[in-house]
């Protein structure tokens, strides 16, 4: 009679799934970190894919992984490495085995080993366990392929449309890993698949095979595993990844403002899922259209800006140098306009499926002629609803196109999101013209903040006419005065400078640091996590994370002048670190620098930051 499983309880654990591109690690990675969201856990994901638009199958370039961190208490970050691998063929193991711990547990389908699998994953040997250093009792090795055959058997399904439940089977056994209840998996498959009941059947099949394998065998594992989640805030929640909530944030501020929202955009890596999720909600008064070119897109949203709604227009960073000419359009005639850059490696086509910061000073500076406009970033998926909602009131309030950034790393990751009650999101009052100047306003008449009131077509007696030209601050005409365009020149800046945003947050030891970490954006969690770990070594060290990059916060001088040893660390050459020198008097900060596609490494950057404590 077999021993008992014990069930031990663990503070946090990372699971890794890789397989080839057409083996739905996305979807498996996705379904494992909403089972574990919707039962109260922290989580935090990361999908690495590759750019090849389909590699050969078996291939090492063609390698497709997502990483899932899940914590009793909060995880800022999907993980250095992980505790349990999922290997769905040769080529997985053999480019994924770096991101897993010395000791981790690897789940591998025998199947997709074979002689041909390994000559193609370019292993010297026909034991890749042996070859790769591996304790055999840390791998759980079954015949996934086959398994997923004979559960699927009796269903009339072709061979092809088995395979690709394939994931499932492997999603079913981490389940039984970690003691997840299938049922919210199974409630995920049915609405995926709602048109399609049959698939989510045999999904739903396959991943009670995946788990009752892993029970029957215990899978040549000790122990069974429980993550329980401490200080648990009453709600409702949700898996989410970052473009699905900059989407939602979206439709909030619209909801919020009374208007329709609009977004014109043209598609591109790793920015169209925004696209693709605000098509799916006109009946909450959206209006998307896929434009023929970037320009375009910017074009058709100052339109809708013109015409009375919240406008919306997205892409990435080689999208930017196209639509430049049009924000440049909205600065100029100081409409309201949001422009979405989910950031990527570049230059050019560069690193589509992977993650940079590498847009920041192009956003601040690049367009023709003193063109200021606000630059915001988010800093995790969740917070990218929030930083969509600030960034439409900040262009509504103030009449001017606002960026808000994100990344690939923010924008196809995941995390727990507690689903939000608008009461308490504060109120967006654009500066509409008020009925008192009816008969005597000009395009350009400011209120008491210096923002030009907007008039929206429809009401009589504020007809109107905007354009590329420069135009007189009393009048509205075209004007080429060389002190008119000073004034306007000096207003557009004034009005930038003047939208209040919250101080610069300090977190930790934020009173006697030996050390201030400051970053902006995305790279938050790996941050806050590194300096978690300094702080528990003994070290004096804070955290500064910027979220408001222009305006800066008033605080930004006397928080960066405060400590004795300041690092700026960011994911590119140092353009944060040069624009706050050009910002601050004085400030000359260390900088670590990395610019590899791929997110921080915590443990790189505890040794980094512990030789600058010395």
């Amino acid at each position: 009679m077999a021993n008992p499983v014990e069930i031990r309880e663990l503070d946090s654990v990372v699971v890794r799934f890789s397989g080839d591109s057409g083996d739905g690690m996305q979807l498996a990675g996705n379904i494992f970190s909403t089972v574990s969201a919707t039962v109260g856990n922290s989580i935090s994901t990361f999908p690495d894919y590759p750019a090849d638009i389909r590699a050969p199958q078996g291939s090492l370039t063609g390698v497709s992984g997502y990483q899932v961190h899940i914590g009793a208490g909060q995880v800022y970050t999907p993980g250095d490495k992980c505790d349990v691998l999922v290997a769905m063929n040769a080529a997985a193991l053999k480019t994924q085995l770096r991101y897993a711990k010395p000791g981790a547990t690897v789940i591998i389908d025998t199947d997709a080993f074979g002689p041909k699998d390994l000559q193609k994953a370019e292993f010297q040997t026909d034991d890749p366990i042996r070859e790769m250093g591996l304790d055999p009792d840390r791998v759980i090795a079954c015949p996934l392929t086959t398994m997923v055959k004979d559960c699927l058997a009796d269903t009339g399904m072709d061979q092809k449309a088995m395979l690709k439940c394939r994931n499932m089977f492997a999603v079913g056994l981490v389940c039984w890993l970690f003691s997840r209840d299938l049922e919210v998996a199974f409630s995920f498959l049915r609405e995926k698949f709602a048109k399609k009941p049959a698939i989510a059947e045999a999904n739903i099949r396959v991943i009670q095979a995946g788990y009752d394998y892993g029970h029957n065998t215990h899978s040549s594992a000790t122990n069974v595993y429980r993550i329980e989640t401490r200080d648990k805030v009453p709600g409702r929640y949700m898996d989410i990844t970052g473009n699905k909530a900059t989407a939602y944030g979206f439709i909030a501020a619209a909801e919020k403002a009374g208007l329709k929202l609009y977004l014109g955009s043209y598609p591109i890596t790793p920015a169209t899922d925004v696209l693709h999720e605000l098509s799916k909600h006109k009946s909450l008064g959206v209006t998307t259209v896929q434009c023929e070119d970037e320009i375009s897109g910017c074009a058709s949203a100052l339109g809708a800006s013109f015409a009375g709604a919240l406008a919306v227009t997205s892409t990435s960073g080689p999208g930017i140098c196209l639509k430049s000419e049009a924000m440049n359009l909205g600065v100029i005639m100081e409409l309201p306009l949001v422009v979405l850059d989910v950031q990527r490696g570049g230059p050019a086509t560069g690193l589509p499926t992977k993650s940079e910061q590498t847009d920041l000073l192009q956003v601040l500076y690049g367009r023709n002629g003193e063109s200021p406009l606000p630059v915001i970033a988010a800093l995790s998926p969740a917070d990218c609803f929030d930083a969509a909602y600030d960034a439409s009131k900040m262009a509504l309030e103030h009449m001017t196109p606002v960026v808000l950034l994100t990344d690939a790393y923010v924008a196809n990751g995941s995390a727990a999101f507690r689903l939000p009650d608008l009461k308490e999101y504060p109120a967006i009052q654009p500066p509409y013209v008020p009925e008192e100047l009816r008969g005597q306003w000009t395009p350009y008449q400011r209120n008491s903040e210096g923002v030009r009131y907007w008039a929206v077509p429809g009401r009589e007696g504020f007809a109107h006419i905007l354009g590329g030209l420069e135009k007189d601050s009393k009048t509205g005409a075209i004007s080429t005065n060389p002190e008119n365009h000073d004034l306007m020149t000096r207003l557009r800046q004034e009005k930038i400078d003047r939208i209040p945003v919250p101080d610069l947050e300090v977190l930790g030891d934020r009173d006697d640091a030996e050390l201030l970490i400051v970053g902006f954006g995305s790279t938050y969690g790996h941050l806050h996590t590194a300096m978690d770990e300094l702080r528990a070594k003994g070290h004096k060290v804070a955290l500064a994370q910027f979220r408001y990059l222009r305006p800066l916060p008033k605080n930004t001088a006397e928080v960066l002048l405060r400590y004795p040893k300041v690092v700026v660390a960011e994911q590119n050459m140092g353009q944060l670190a040069a624009y706050l020198r050009t910002q601050v008097d004085g400030f000359v900060p260390r900088q670590f620098n990395q610019v590899k596609g791929q997110p921080f490494v915590v443990s790189e950057l505890v040794e980094v930051f512990n030789e600058l404590l010395k």
